[in-house]
């Protein structure tokens, strides 16, 4: 500690109402964001941003999928592995509760269901459900 008091102009130091790491009258800001771009926290989807040829390495397979819906499309395996629990419940009791009477009607939507994934790569059917894209 020194005896000498400190200098209330001394640079560095905040003053009493003065934000601590901003300019007088700016913002602060998070560090790494470029001037007049939000932190990257704040960006929406700034996640899935990505640029052009980036495969998100968790992402959910689009062939995968569709496969999934096409072979065991009865039992709604693509939507569990998509994450949609609820659908894939469903499908799975309507074909193991009706006996097989229904099963045939479930096989042709998870048929259905899988081209649309193996097809679509902008609509509805292009993510899971997280919202995370699929990769192809």
């Amino acid at each position: 500690m020194s005896d000498q008091p400190q200098d209330p102009q001394q640079p560095g130091q905040p003053q009493p109402g003065q934000q601590p790491y901003a300019q007088q009258g700016q913002p602060y800001q998070q560090p790494y964001a470029q001037p007049g771009q939000q932190p990257y926290a704040q960006q929406p989807y700034a996640a899935y941003q990505q640029p052009y040829g980036y495969a998100d390495p968790n992402a959910k397979s689009r062939i995968a999928a569709g496969l999934l819906g096409i072979l065991l499309g009865t039992l709604g395996i693509h939507r569990f592995y998509l994450g949609y629990t609820g659908l894939g419940l469903t499908m799975l009791l309507i074909s193991v509760l009706s006996f097989g009477f229904l099963s045939w009607a479930v096989a042709i939507w998870g048929l259905v269901e899988g081209i649309l994934y193996l097809t679509d790569k902008t609509g509805s059917f292009s993510r899971d459900a997280k919202g995370v894209p699929l990769r192809d």
